[in-house]
């Protein structure tokens, strides 16, 4: 009876904790997409599933305020400025730019944000490298800033558009803005969700 109470209170943490999940469960969970709250914007494949996973159910509450934010709010009609949603713990960057020519762009990594990035209009290309790509340190990380920026052995550039979102964690170097053919117009949204 012991053995059962056992496995039973194990088996209950496991339910609620990805980091026991097999690639199979993170995957069907992932897919079914009841957290993005309604949005219909199409995650990237590049998103780390498993760590997305850990990450929304250790903060659910910012994760679920992220994605009604975006089903919510007229995106397209944005102000260019910061929208305030939970203090420091979520913020929302509009802005609008000109995309970088490759050699001008420069990967950065955070430490105390993940970023889910979204292109409302336009499109560019976002270069993405794990740690391990990491080569020289062009800046080191500015706390103020939460930012450190790099170059990488190699990275995989993946096109932006408003047809999919990017989540991007302090293990993902991430170079955004860069010009997909010419230098276009770019509309685009980040998320800053604080990690704990």
């Amino acid at each position: 009876m012991l053995f059962t109470s056992l496995f039973g209170f194990i088996g209950c943490k496991s339910s609620t904790d990805p980091s026991n999940w097999s690639s199979k469960k993170i995957d069907q969970w992932f897919e079914k997409g009841e957290w993005l709250n309604g949005w219909t914007v199409t995650p990237d494949a590049s998103i780390n599933r498993k760590e997305f996973a850990i990450s929304y159910f250790r903060n659910k509450e910012r994760w679920d305020k992220t994605f009604t934010f975006l089903k919510s709010n007229d995106l397209k009609n944005l102000e260019l400025k910061r929208y305030e949603i939970d203090g420091a713990n979520l913020y929302v960057n509009v802005s609008e730019y000109v995309t970088k020519d490759i050699d001008s762009a420069k990967y950065e990594v955070h430490k105390n944000y993940i970023d889910l990035q979204y292109v409302i209009s336009g499109a560019e290309l976002i270069g993405i490298a794990p740690l391990s790509e990491k080569k020289d340190i062009l800046m080191p990380y500015n706390p103020d800033k939460d930012v450190e920026l790099m170059t990488v052995n190699k990275g995989t550039d993946i096109k932006a558009n408003p047809g999919k979102f990017f989540i991007l964690f302090p293990s993902d170097l991430h170079r955004p803005g860069v010009k997909d053919g010419e230098n276009s117009q770019v509309k685009k949204l980040v998320g800053k969700i604080k990690i704990d």
